[in-house]
């Protein structure tokens, strides 16, 4: 079989190559970064019935204060009391029925799940008294391609009785099924996540797919946030890091597209508040195709050593992705999932970093314009992961490392990230 498929070994003649760029790393730095990574633990449980589970989910959120990291660089050696005050961090958690659990007032499994993914979604807030997450989702849903499409009714036996399937188009909050019995659809049903549910088993991916909308939710929030409170002006001095790439992949893959124009509108928001300085988000892979061929190209097939010099910045064509990375013809690659292009960076120490940028105006849209402008801020992102890059962990950044941990073992539940951040911010504006 394998004799009769594609095979590469290494790169043809005449096909296309990543283009470096002349953009050096202008020595920027912010003064906080805010970085975010999810976690989720399946877990068994006994209630009598067979393969029961629920999952323990929590996103968490890490402010790094690197203006005081770096002063207390210059005070070496530092305490390790005064160097954990560079770190604050916040998380929110929660738990959600998988299969065989079942509220006392729902049907089913799948019934149950999606109502507490909505209920969960409309708990969660970035600061006190501002809007949740799922005020977030509802904007994106306003935005969502195509309109309001319609999609089949979440109930396994929606029909009625009559034969013929209801469909439904989700909307804000909650609002009653169009069939007799009545029941509620929820607006995060759009989503259609409850379509992963495993009636017989583990859930894996659909709890997956549930922490990946909800790190990108939660980054929207943010920015929406702090908007919304008068702080736009504090993204000039403040870079977001986000575990894995600016993607959202299977059943809620639409929000991408969604999260696409909200932030061509976001940036433009900040622009007229920071003279015309543009977000700085970036998401970072630590694993995955992407990963796993930068490793490669960067070694010279014939001397093994390294082919690209330390801060040497590589944009992927749409072209070149398709014929060395993701292999398929058609529509351009990321362009029903990503919110975001993808740049390969070499750093100062040599390490290699996947990272993708967000789509913030309408022609970068172009995925094969490979302009460095199109990629917002490039040349401070290269300062910032020069700086942040991890040394104990390959193709890592220290916040994100720090936002894992939390994730991991979520401590201090509950603490509002970004009411800290605003305190510290305008207390510097002030001084």
């Amino acid at each position: 079989m394998l004799e009769g498929c594609k095979r590469r070994d290494g790169a043809a003649a005449g096909s296309p190559a990543p283009v470096p760029t002349s953009v050096s790393p202008s020595g920027w730095l912010p003064d906080w970064v805010i970085a975010l990574d999810g976690g989720y633990q399946q877990a068994q449980v006994e209630n009598g019935f067979p393969g029961a589970e629920v999952c323990y989910m929590t996103v968490a959120a890490v402010m790094l204060d690197v203006f005081k990291m770096r002063e207390l660089d210059k005070q070496r050696p530092v305490h390790p009391k005064d160097f954990r005050t560079t770190q604050q961090t916040g998380s929110l958690d929660c738990v959600l029925p998988g299969c065989n659990v079942v509220f006392r007032d729902e049907d089913s499994a799948a019934a149950s799940f999606r109502r507490a993914f909505f209920e969960e979604s409309k708990a969660v807030m970035s600061t006190d008294g501002g809007e949740t997450l799922l005020d977030t989702f509802e904007i994106l849903l306003a935005r969502k391609p195509g309109g309001s499409q319609v999609q089949a009714c979440p109930y396994e036996d929606f029909d009625d009785g009559t034969g013929r399937p209801h469909a439904c188009t989700p909307g804000p909050g909650c609002q009653p099924c169009a069939c007799s019995k009545n029941r509620p659809w929820y607006s995060t049903d759009a989503a259609r996540i409850y379509l992963g549910m495993n009636p017989t088993g583990p859930s894996g991916a659909m709890f997956g797919e549930v922490m990946q909308v909800w790190e990108r939710l939660y980054v929207i929030n943010i920015i929406r946030s702090m908007i919304a409170k008068g702080w736009a002006s504090s993204f000039a001095r403040v870079a977001i890091v986000l575990d894995g790439p600016l993607a959202i992949f299977s059943h809620p893959a639409w929000l991408s597209q969604a999260i696409v124009a909200e932030l061509i509108a976001l940036n433009t928001e900040v622009r007229k508040a920071t003279g015309g300085t543009d977000l700085l988000l970036i998401g970072v892979e630590k694993t995955g195709a992407f990963v796993e061929h930068f490793d490669r190209l960067d070694q010279d097939a014939g001397s093994g050593k390294p082919r690209y010099a330390p801060q040497t910045a590589l944009l992927l064509s749409n072209e070149y992705i398709r014929q060395n990375i993701v292999v398929s013809e058609g529509k351009p690659h990321g362009l029903d999932t990503y919110f975001g292009r993808k740049v390969f960076y070499k750093t100062k120490s040599g390490a290699r970093i996947v990272a993708t940028f967000p789509i913030l105006t309408p022609d970068a849209l172009d995925r094969d314009d490979m302009r460095a402008q199109l990629y917002p801020r490039l040349a401070d992102a290269m300062s910032l992961i020069d700086s942040l890059v991890s040394s104990r962990y390959p193709n890592a950044l220290a916040p994100l490392v720090a936002a894992h941990a939390e994730a991991a073992i979520p401590l201090n539940l509950g603490r509002k990230v970004l009411e800290q951040l605003a305190r510290e911010l305008l207390g510097k504006d002030k001084a």
